[in-house]
């Protein structure tokens, strides 16, 4: 009986041949859709880095920081957002801002600003924002140089304790009330000794001392102290306020 021969088998050769040749397309297809997805997304981010570093410059030329705050502009697209003018929500997180020019200066160790609908002005001279949110942290070592006292945490929520060192003695330590008055100022009231004995010299000097808020002039024009709380480490002042704006020139400082 005849066997063909394995040699001579007419399917042998061509088979793998015909899958080869329709993974082609489907390899180039998948090629150009991920080109599509991706490219896109490569321009947006290049975008997004550019607002984000012209913004942390702007705002550190308004506020005279020694070092450029982080921004992080929020929501994708960007291009979308900077082709209409307006970004939807921009965080900005600065630190150790100064504030030089005022009489009891008290710097800002920490903003985190959360701005909304932001804006630049036709001629670039500022950057404004529908509404805004802030937390502000103030150091007690920054507290403790713009009162001549050194200031720590207080026994109770919303107080702080002062030390006042005296010629003789251990010294004297007082609990103050902080808290949020108008014009973004923090005032210091109901001052109570909770050791030693302060002498009526000494009432009068505190008296005279707590009698003037602190007022915090290195804040964006347009937000509104709301409260100030106290915390291990120092003041914490939260903002808020519509229409806040930041300028990149000398006028924004004060």
């Amino acid at each position: 009986m005849h066997r063909p021969h394995p040699e001579y088998r007419d399917d042998f050769d061509y088979q793998p041949d015909a899958p080869r040749t329709h993974r082609q397309p489907l390899v180039i297809a998948l090629a150009a859709l991920c080109a599509l997805v991706l490219v896109p997304v490569v321009v947006d981010r290049v975008v997004a880095a550019r607002v984000e570093s012209g913004t942390a410059e702007a705002f550190q030329e308004a506020m005279g920081t020694a070092t450029r705050p982080e921004v992080h502009v929020r929501g994708i697209p960007v291009l979308t957002q900077v082709a209409s003018g307006t970004l939807r929500h921009v965080d900005i997180s600065a630190q150790d801002i100064p504030a030089d020019e005022a009489t009891r200066p008290l710097p800002v160790t920490e903003l985190d600003l959360k701005l909304h609908d932001l804006r630049k002005s036709d001629d670039g001279s500022e950057a404004r924002a529908r509404s805004a949110e802030a937390t502000v942290r103030l150091s007690y070592t920054d507290v403790s140089n713009a009162l001549g006292l050194e200031v720590s945490q207080g026994d109770r929520p919303g107080r702080i304790r002062a030390r006042i060192a005296m010629p003789f003695g251990d010294g004297i330590t007082v609990t103050v009330k902080v808290s949020a008055v108008s014009g973004n100022r923090i005032a210091f009231e109901d001052f109570r000794v909770t050791n030693g004995v302060l002498p009526n010299a000494g009432q009068v000097l505190l008296d005279k001392l707590f009698e003037q808020p602190i007022q915090l002039r290195n804040i964006p024009d347009g937000l509104r102290l709301r409260s100030v709380t106290t915390t291990t480490d120092g003041l914490t002042a939260r903002f808020s306020g519509t229409s806040v704006a930041f300028r990149p020139d000398d006028e924004a400082r004060g």
